[in-house]
């Protein structure tokens, strides 16, 4: 079969995107399917493959998976991928759109720019990420106490990734933005062999579901630079999901402020926590790759 794709990203974390309204795949093919679209040597290369339904709830519905074949509740940067992809292509003229992920609706609202040969597109998108999940059981993790805020984890010594004798203990904070996150802070983000410690926290017995994992280093009460091993991907340039627990927990441990510029490998994202109404705003751009077709 040739499936027509679009390969995009946002702030570096990309997905190859298709329109579910034209192709609808065996849900049994579908997890070696997105294995062989995600591999970046053999096949279009991505953090994984995002499918654009018809929704019964709201406007589309993004079915994400990750680049290992699994699925995955929500992507901040996918979801603003999915508001360039439907507006740009004409299957919406809103600006105001609503897109279901894993049944939870997030809302959008698209910021156009108008290109060099006159097409109006959208450069970025601001998502209403909603509540963020603070009950451990939810998140969910293994704790002694909820909220799960500088809660002690432990990694074995011989295995740790950050340089310098830190030892085996780290403490982190935990949030769910309807994927869970564990926020760690260490002194300095160029200096984290992320490759080493990022599968030990992913798999860690304390995550039923695994997790995705936040090193976080502060730079100032408004500004953090952040890198991510997400769960079923590994190191990404971005996670926008994760930089709105990266909000959160800077709120709950005292460190940064409710509105937060986050630094990730692949730019910036804007997240503001409105603790009034408890919702998490972000913003932050998406951009259109190249187009093709491939054969499955």
């Amino acid at each position: 079969m040739d499936i027509r794709f679009t390969k995009m990203e946002g702030c570096g974390n990309d997905y190859v995107y298709i329109s579910g309204f034209e192709y609808q795949l065996d849900p049994e093919q579908k997890p070696e399917i997105v294995k062989k679209l995600s591999d970046r040597h053999f096949g279009i290369g991505g953090d994984g493959v995002i499918f654009i339904n018809p929704s019964k709830i709201a406007d589309f519905e993004m079915e994400m998976w990750n680049a290992d074949g699994t699925r995955g509740e929500m992507c901040g940067n996918g979801i603003r991928c999915v508001g360039k992809f439907v507006y740009d292509s004409g299957m919406t003229h809103e600006k105001e759109i609503t897109v279901e992920s894993f049944g939870k609706v997030k809302y959008l609202t698209l910021y156009t720019g108008e290109t060099e040969d006159g097409r109006e597109l959208v450069q970025s998108v601001r998502v209403n990420m909603g509540a963020p999940i603070l009950e451990a059981k939810e998140i969910p993790v293994a704790a002694d106490e909820s909220p799960v805020v500088s809660e002690p984890i432990s990694i074995a010594q011989k295995d740790s990734g950050l340089k310098g004798g830190v030892g085996t203990e780290y403490r982190m904070t935990c949030v769910s933005m309807g994927n869970p996150h564990a926020v760690v802070y260490i002194d300095s983000t160029d200096e984290l062999e992320i490759e080493a410690v990022g599968p030990l926290f992913e798999n860690h017995e304390r995550f039923p579901n695994r997790t995705n994992t936040e090193f976080v280093q502060i730079i100032d009460p408004e500004h953090v630079k952040m890198r991510v091993w997400e769960r079923g991907s590994g190191e990404t340039l971005a996670c926008g999901t994760g930089c709105c627990a990266v909000c959160v927990a800077g709120v709950l441990n005292g460190f940064t402020a409710p509105r937060l510029e986050v630094q990730v490998l692949g730019g910036k994202l804007l997240i503001e926590w409105d603790r009034e109404e408890n919702l998490v705003w972000m913003t932050g751009p998406a951009t259109t790759v190249f187009e093709g077709v491939i054969t499955v």
